[in-house]
C-alpha cells in the first residue's frame, strides 16, 4: 500500500432533520465537524412513501408525458 495516499478518516457528528444526531467515523470535513442534513431516511420521499411533485423546467416533463401519454395499460 501507497503511503499518504489515503484521505484522513475520523470522527464527525451528523444532525438529521429532526434533530437527532449520532456520531460516525468519515473522510468528510474534519476531526469534530458537524454534518447538518438537509435530507434524510426520515423525511425523503424515497423513503417516507410520500408525494413529491415534479418541476416542470423548460416543458421537459409535460414533452415526455405527452409523448408516452398512450404506453399506459
Amino acid at each position: 500500500m501507497k503511503a499518504d495516499i489515503h484521505p484522513e478518516y475520523h470522527m464527525i457528528k451528523v444532525v438529521m432533520t429532526d434533530g437527532t444526531e449520532y456520531e460516525t467515523r468519515s473522510t468528510w470535513g474534519s476531526e469534530g465537524a458537524v454534518m447538518n442534513l438537509e435530507i434524510d431516511p426520515k423525511s425523503h420521499p424515497a423513503w417516507t412513501g410520500g408525494n413529491q411533485q415534479l418541476m416542470d423546467r423548460g416543458g421537459r416533463v409535460s414533452k415526455f408525458k405527452k409523448r408516452f401519454e398512450g404506453l399506459g395499460l
